[in-house]
């Protein structure tokens, strides 16, 4: 009686280790999409905005304020940023695979076997 309920014990702490590893995943892979989709947009407005002149006028987003500037003082901040972002996502998926390979580590060390995912 005594193994069964050690063993249902076991049992439910991998379980929640588990839930912790596939929640942690989920929460990387959103932040990458994300990310991902930031990095979209600034490349598209860099795109747009590079054959322009740099004089021409243009607006931008600074803090939920639109601001006025000209192409020329705009792009490059917009470089920056984008670069940034880049720097950001190449991390976040680094972050996403070793949290995988821990996760694969974990399931062969604790011989757990994922029935339904």
């Amino acid at each position: 009686m005594a193994h069964s309920q050690v063993s249902a014990k076991k049992q439910q702490e991998l379980q929640q280790q588990y839930t912790n590893f596939k929640n942690n995943l989920q929460q990387l892979a959103d932040r990458i999409g994300n990310v991902e989709q930031e990095t979209e947009e600034h490349k598209l407005v860099l795109e747009t905005l590079k054959p322009l002149p740099g004089e021409r006028k243009c607006f931008r987003m600074i803090n939920g304020v639109l601001v006025e500037r000209t192409v020329k003082d705009v792009l490059p901040a917009l470089q920056i940023n984008a670069d940034g972002l880049k720097r950001v996502l190449d991390e976040l998926v680094k972050q996403y695979k070793r949290q995988q390979e821990d996760m694969e580590k974990w399931k062969k060390k604790n011989n757990v076997q994922v029935v339904q995912q």
